[in-house]
């Protein structure tokens, strides 16, 4: 039978593609259909049988049966004749229901069923495979590398799906080769044509708390809430954790005996460090909680302005600003607010002399830099700290040190 040729793979598309049985009668149909009314002009009264199990399908084409030369549409309608040949006791009005055979649609029209059929199944496959990952954004999910290229490394999950890692979205440390198994949430899903294409991240915030969902039962059963996460993938990260249970000490669930809990965490992700902080509700308490380890003597805020002067001893202004200015970064992207570091004990004389006056000594654009961060006067560079200024202007350290030392000479002089 000639059909058997043409669908013979049919059962091998069932296996490969892991589609249902159902499912695959209804594409098969819908192919089959499409043929037909290509050829017919309507697939109104045909039947398709399928087997895909055996690789079998049978079309029976209906048509009433007409007195001779009164034929209006061959597709539907047969003259007496013509049933005749196939039955000889058939009489006009009655259905006449005859086998087409998959050769009568012609040799181009089979060629085109094939790749039509194709199409459809892969068409649905990436409909699945978008649906599928769609709906695991945000969620950890582990696959092993394939191959590594310069600006991606591409990933295959255990059902053979390519999994994109961009190079931005990799922890900077981040090495990996062939057949290593990676850890990351699935960030996005994007349409490339009609192919979806899965992109993991291991910088987002939402892997670190999936990290600690998967590595703290606590997290993972609701008693301890993480409020925010904010990272600078691979160098530091601040977490902001809650329990409605007063018998619960978040942070030291979290953190557990020596870093015991912690430290697989801090571990996949490049020794990144990891603080753990008490959420609070008291805007001055968390912005000193958030500045870890320094310890604050005095916060004030403007709430209007979301700005907060902190006032440190000249020992704890390095401790609060952080290497690269990251943990002032972080505290001010974890509480909301601006925060300005003020050491206590700088210059508190009551005159003051603005910037402009040494304009003899200090170069203009040298100005310009302090009076962009609002410091306009001799006071306000000197009570900053010289790390902190290297981090907020275009200046080198250098260069501060320098305008430091002619703006101490003149107002204690």
């Amino acid at each position: 039978m000639e059909n058997i040729a043409l669908i013979e793979s049919f059962s091998e598309f069932k296996d490969d593609k892991l589609i249902d049985r159902v499912t695959l009668m209804a594409i098969l149909e819908d192919v089959f259909r499409n043929a037909l009314k290509k050829k017919y002009g309507s697939d109104d009264n045909f039947d398709i049988i399928i087997n895909p199990d055996k690789g079998d399908m049978e079309i029976w084409r209906n048509r009433v049966v007409v007195e001779d030369g009164e034929v209006e549409d061959p597709n539907s309608e047969i003259s007496l004749t013509e049933a005749r040949r196939i039955e000889p006791d058939f009489e006009v009005g009655e259905d006449v229901s005859e086998e087409v055979k998959l050769i009568q649609l012609g040799r181009r029209a089979i060629l085109s069923l094939r790749q039509n059929l194709i199409s459809k199944i892969h068409e649905h496959d990436n409909t699945n495979l978008y649906k599928q990952f769609k709906d695991l954004i945000g969620d950890i999910y582990t696959a092993e590398v394939h191959h590594v290229r310069p600006k991606a490394v591409i990933l295959m999950d255990d059902e053979g799906n390519e999994i994109v890692l961009p190079k931005e979205k990799q922890i900077p440390n981040d090495y990996f080769k062939k057949g290593d198994n990676v850890r990351g949430v699935i960030e996005n899903v994007e349409l490339k044509g009609n192919k979806p294409q899965i992109i993991m991240s291991r910088t987002a915030p939402e892997f670190l708390e999936k990290l600690f969902e998967q590595e703290i039962p606590e997290v993972f059963d609701g008693l301890i809430t993480i409020k925010k996460v904010v990272r600078i993938p691979g160098e530091k990260a601040k977490v902001a954790v809650d329990s409605y249970d007063d018998r619960i000490d978040p942070v030291g669930a979290c953190v557990g005996m020596k870093g015991s809990r912690i430290h697989g965490i801090v571990r996949e992700l490049g020794n990144e460090n990891i603080d753990v902080i008490n959420y609070t509700t008291n805007a001055q308490l968390y912005i000193t909680r958030a500045l870890s380890p320094a310890k604050v003597s005095t916060v004030k805020i403007n709430e209007e302005a979301k700005t907060a002067e902190v006032f440190l001893k000249i020992e704890e202004v390095s401790k609060a600003i952080g290497r690269g200015g990251n943990n002032i970064k972080l505290a001010s992207l974890l509480t909301g607010y601006e925060i300005d570091v003020i050491r206590e004990g700088a210059i508190q004389e009551e005159d003051d002399v603005e910037l402009r006056e040494f304009s003899d000594e200090i170069e203009a654009w040298v100005i310009e830099e302090f009076e962009k961060i609002g410091l306009d006067t001799a006071r306000s560079v000197l009570n900053q700290d010289v790390d902190d200024l290297v981090r907020r202007t275009d200046l080198e350290e250098e260069t501060i040190l320098d305008v430091m030392n002619i703006l101490k000479e003149e107002l204690e002089g």
